[in-house]
């Protein structure tokens, strides 16, 4: 990030910095109506991306596959949404198209209908990976216009708009085990009336989005964080490195939960595919909890507070977790989805008051490692569980909250907080 990067601000980013215009039916500068549809559709978009894990034990019994291929399928996955996420942030910071949005939901209909009609391990990693490249587009867009109807409350808005996925990430796990399991992967096309519903909203989201794009700052204003505070280059990038540090105990943990949870419950306790995913659910619906409360305590009481809070904070839990019963495995998995969660909301907001010149860059960056992180995690789990256990992969994972201590690396950037 070089000094002209970070005083060049654009009439895209002008505009994701400036609060919502009043006439948007907006509470207190909130444009309660845009967040609200961006939730819903980030939860349709998350709701149809968990479908695919939430059905790993069918494609395993149907293609025969090992874990290291289904980890294969998470990378097609989320390696795809990782590495095209920034890109798109960064040529849309300059270049905004309110109408992509759409666009993306269109090539995750193709790759669901694509998965729908599977009948190779080939053609499942393409299915996987037209679902990813549609994530990537409609993440850090998405995220740019929760903060334009944010009125600069940037904590709630990203914890409103980011329930929605998890919501969606609860949600996908259930429907499977109503709709795909006892059907086979053919019903899959019923998720392709979500897509097609997200799509619509999203064309009149970009509607809004179009119209309220103005230029709220010169181009070539110097580019400060929201607080005032403006940090060297040298801070800055050692800021971003701890952050992406923390992103990576978060996401590697969470991707051996999300990704082999209902093979855990099933080796170890002996339960069916449906029981599996009624717990995988209760986890999901957890992360949803917890995401919808990080936001407002972050904007309360400070970013950092919530980082320390909701990584380091898992960490009792998360050792336990090997070692307990199935009873407790399900409570403990809902103090660690709840405690977890909270943490990217402030991970973000933190990021893009770092660099607000970059909020499309920074938010598909984020968004993207998030992706590619659960990849890598879920690809080398998967062998790691081959190799020895499911059992041995929860015990070493249970050591990676530790990560929160990489919180004490970074600065103070907020105003104090009222008492």
């Amino acid at each position: 990030m070089t000094p002209a990067d970070i005083e060049s601000v654009d009439a895209a980013e002008a505009a994701s910095l400036a609060p919502a215009p009043p006439s948007l039916n907006a509470t207190n500068g909130v444009a309660l109506g845009i967040l609200g549809s961006l939730s819903f559709c980030h939860l349709l978009n998350d709701m149809i991306a968990s479908l695919v894990p939430a059905i790993y034990p069918v494609f395993r019994d149907t293609f025969q596959l090992d874990y290291a291929q289904i980890g294969f399928i998470t990378v097609a996955y989320q390696c795809t949404a990782s590495i095209f996420q920034p890109l798109v942030g960064l040529y849309t910071d300059h270049r905004p198209k309110p109408y992509s949005l759409s666009v993306g939901m269109g090539v995750t209909l193709i790759g669901l209908v694509l998965l729908a009609q599977a009948n190779s391990f080939e053609a499942l990693l393409i299915a996987a990976g037209l679902v990813g490249i549609g994530s990537a587009v409609f993440h850090p867009e998405s995220s740019r216009v929760a903060r334009m109807a944010s009125g600069g409350r940037h904590g709630l808005a990203q914890s409103l708009f980011q329930v929605g996925g998890n919501a969606g990430a609860a949600l996908g796990p259930l429907l499977a085990a109503f709709i795909v399991v006892p059907r086979g992967t053919g019903a899959i096309m019923w998720f392709t009336l979500a897509a097609l519903l997200a799509i619509v909203l999203l064309a009149r989201i970009g509607v809004w989005y179009k119209e309220n794009r103005t230029v709220a700052l010169p181009k070539k204003a110097r580019a400060v964080s929201a607080t005032g505070v403006t940090l060297p280059n040298g801070k800055i990038a050692l800021s971003l490195m701890v952050l992406l540090g923390l992103i990576f105990s978060k996401f590697f943990y969470t991707a051996g939960l999300t990704n082999y949870y209902t093979f855990y419950l099933i080796e170890r306790f002996g339960l069916s595919i449906q029981s599996a995913q009624f717990y995988l659910f209760a986890f999901l619906a957890a992360v949803a909890v917890g995401t919808i409360i990080g936001g407002p305590i972050g904007d309360r009481f400070g970013r950092k507070f919530v980082m320390w809070f909701s990584i380091l904070g898992a960490l009792p839990f998360t050792l336990a977790l090997p070692y307990a019963d199935l009873f407790w495995t399900a409570i403990l998995t809902v103090f660690i989805g709840i405690i977890t969660a909270s943490a990217f909301s402030a991970i973000l907001v933190y990021a893009q008051e770092l660099i607000p010149g970059r909020i499309g860059m920074i938010s598909g960056l984020f968004f993207g490692l998030a992706f590619g992180m659960a990849g890598v995690a879920a690809a080398a789990l998967g062998h790691i569980a081959d190799l020895t256990s499911i059992d041995y992969v929860y015990k070493i994972c249970s050591f990676l909250p530790l990560g929160g201590l990489l919180t004490v690396f970074l600065p103070n950037i907020e105003k104090p907080r009222r008492a």
